[in-house]
């Protein structure tokens, strides 16, 4: 499955359009709490386990977003967006990472 931010694959027009597909990964913030908690690894103010705690969760969404295009049958998806929000729950925040992208069927 190719999974680009262009709107277009250079050699490989689209001969059909299948929609909109997305892909979200919903992470509390405790987790984040607990890390920073133990964070011994800390250089230049980035967290190594903040970062790939973040990564796992974009991952986790261009996954899903595929999974969800490859049921359409697609075998590209375009114009790949992601975004990271915070969502207020009452009691604590939680991390929502998103993806979204078209899903096509691209000439072999």
């Amino acid at each position: 499955m190719l999974v680009v931010t262009t709107p277009s694959i250079e050699g490989k027009p689209v001969t059909k359009y299948l929609g909109l597909v997305s892909g979200e990964a919903i992470m509390g913030a405790d987790i984040f709490k607990d890390i920073f908690a133990s964070i011994r690894n800390i250089v230049g103010g980035r967290s190594q386990a903040y970062e790939k705690e973040l990564q796992r969760a974009k991952h986790l969404a261009i996954e899903e977003m595929i999974r969800d295009a490859t049921a359409m049958g697609a075998n590209a998806v375009l114009a790949v967006d992601l975004d990271y929000e915070t969502i207020s729950m009452g009691n604590g925040n939680m991390l929502m990472v998103s993806a979204s992208g078209t899903a096509v069927v691209c000439q072999e």
